[in-house]
């Protein structure tokens, strides 16, 4: 035995292929999130762009669910962009007002999800916090706008406890029957320095903790502990030595998988993978008659399955019916 293999138990959420997700926060939120997409979940990943600090993630739920969007005034131009400081830098626009009504568009969908979800997926990533000097506010992303404009800090566990504890309780009045799961990014943010780092991550592993024993519908996947504790090797990070590799992606996936999804969404999946390689094969010799009957006999099977579990199947479709020949 030359590992300590983490075994997670059956969490009973036994999510279905029809289970509303949303998810928000750091790189992990992005990982599982494109993962559940790629396999026909319900799911709406990081629509605000990667949010990194409890403190942002907790401002971007409660303003999509309240009446009011105090995203809106926060937004700043900088060489001729516009930008949110409660976004990411990919959410921007040379104009003030697209910008304004693609947060506007964005907060809506996020509201309207979380309304129906039966999973938010909450990805914490770090507890250094930048706070904009003329107003206090900690900001998401400071765009590269001139460091003087911000004091670091390392925020403080009672105040980031206070936030979150109150954003689940919002969500909560808001749809009472969501179930959070809350994670920790295995990614280091060695730009902080590795000593701060730890230090960061053991704020955020410890606000998870809390959360999760003082509410029944707050849960925790470890995706954080199998990163350091299961595959503590720098064969599983990639040529930065900071982000897990696909290998590594691929381990947790499963683990979660194993962990969360019911036993017909785990079979779906099965089934769905021998497809994604059927549509993704290309052949040597696209026109002759081995690979056309190939693309009829994968269509049908596509249809299937299509009508088994009700899925949208259009690109799929699209992308074998080009490869006919006429």
């Amino acid at each position: 035995m030359f590992r300590t293999e983490l075994h997670i138990p059956a969490s009973g959420l036994d999510l279905s292929l029809s289970s509303g997700i949303l998810t928000i926060g750091s790189c992990f939120a992005e990982v599982i999130g494109h993962r559940l997409q790629e396999n026909k979940a319900q799911v709406l990943v990081n629509l605000f762009g990667t949010i990194f600090n409890p403190l942002s993630v907790g401002k971007l739920l409660r303003a999509s669910i309240g009446g009011s969007h105090p995203i809106a005034d926060s937004l700043v131009q900088h060489n001729g962009i516009w930008y949110g400081y409660d976004l990411h830098s990919s959410l921007s626009s040379t104009s003030r007002e697209t910008l304004l009504e693609r947060i506007n568009e964005r907060l809506s969908l996020t509201r309207h999800t979380l309304q129906q979800a039966n999973l938010l997926i909450i990805t914490l990533g770090t507890a250094v916090g930048y706070r904009l000097q003329s107003s206090g506010e900690v900001v998401a992303n400071c765009h590269k706008l001139p460091a003087r404009q911000f004091s670091r800090e390392l925020l403080s566990f009672d105040a980031l406890r206070a936030d979150m504890q109150q954003t689940l309780e919002d969500l909560w009045r808001f749809n009472p029957a969501l179930q959070v799961l809350l994670t920790v990014s295995p990614v280091r943010h060695i730009k902080e320095t590795i000593e701060v780092n730890s230090v960061s991550k053991s704020i955020l592993r410890l606000l998870c903790h809390e959360l999760t024993a003082n509410n029944k519908q707050a849960h925790y996947f470890p995706a954080f502990e199998i990163m350091m504790d299961d595959l503590r090797d720098y064969r599983f990070y990639g040529r930065d030595m900071v982000h897990p590799t696909e290998v590594a992606e691929d381990y947790i996936w499963d683990k979660f998988v194993n962990a969360y999804l019911g036993e017909d969404f785990r079979g779906f999946l099965k089934a769905w993978e021998k497809m994604r390689r059927a549509i993704a094969h290309r052949p040597f010799h696209p026109e002759s008659d081995a690979h056309q009957s190939f693309l009829k006999t994968t269509l049908q099977q596509l249809q299937q399955l299509a009508d088994r579990y009700k899925l949208d199947i259009s690109e799929e479709e699209k992308a074998l019916k080009q490869q006919l020949v006429k």
